[in-house]
């Protein structure tokens, strides 16, 4: 059976309040990894007793980048205490040419420095990073060509972009170890639970079974709780096999 993993965000009416009754909520429902958005105000070692306690172990976290510009030790020190091996980074202001390269210049001394202490840094995409900008040129392509990132695709994010998620995950190969598999409804975009909207989930899972890529439920809503919402999306893929 997959280990299915959580994005934090989904749980997002609890997280804030309740980090540790939103983890044992997860854990009840059958997620096995986590990827957080946020720790609280939790120490680090905090954070790992509450993972220990449920049983539960992380397969990434959304921070910021400029957690490692301004703090590189600190921040990894705390990401190695509760077992973080994925640096996300969640989105970054691409939108002129000068902030990009800002950007790729950093990225080619930080990428080292973080797999010299065990940890991979990803890009996580929405629809943007997929647009032409003003300047003529398409974030996500640049960072391909210009960097040694990783990316985390948000399958959803990719549809909405107008592009085949399977066909990108085919194109990225080695470049994508985990995913966001999310569905919703372009036409509003509107958040939904898997199987709940137009997004291809049941061909996107199938290809990761077959890739043995990561996958990380992202609920974009709360219907009517992150709770009710994310416990369809683990019964909709236990129901896939």
């Amino acid at each position: 059976m997959n280990k299915y993993g959580i994005q934090m965000y989904s749980l997002r009416d609890i997280t804030g309040t309740d980090l540790d009754g939103a983890l044992a909520k997860a854990a009840a429902m059958g997620y096995k990894t986590i990827e957080f958005a946020g720790f609280f105000g939790h120490t680090a070692e905090e954070v790992r007793a509450m993972l220990d306690r449920y049983g539960l172990e992380v397969i990434g976290t959304h921070s910021s980048y400029n957690d490692l510009l301004e703090d590189f030790e600190g921040t990894v020190r705390f990401h190695k205490t509760i077992g973080n091996p994925n640096f996300v980074i969640p989105g970054w202001d691409f939108s002129t040419r000068e902030k990009l390269n800002d950007f790729l210049d950093s990225s080619k001394t930080m990428i080292p420095r973080l797999r010299r202490e065990g940890i991979e840094l990803h890009y996580h995409n929405h629809h943007w990073e997929y647009m032409t900008t003003p300047e003529g040129y398409i974030a996500h392509r640049e960072l391909e060509k210009n960097s040694d990132i990783l990316f985390e695709l948000d399958t959803y994010w990719t549809f909405y972009a107008g592009l085949d998620p399977l066909a990108e995950l085919d194109r990225l190969g080695e470049r994508v170890k985990l995913i966001h598999i999310k569905d919703g409804k372009p036409s509003t975009n509107e958040g939904c639970s898997l199987g709940q909207g137009d997004a291809p989930v049941k061909a996107v899972w199938q290809k990761c079974c077959e890739t043995g890529r990561s996958m990380i439920v992202e609920s974009e809503g709360l219907n009517p709780t992150g709770e009710e919402e994310v416990r369809r999306c683990i019964d909709y893929l236990f129901s896939l096999g």
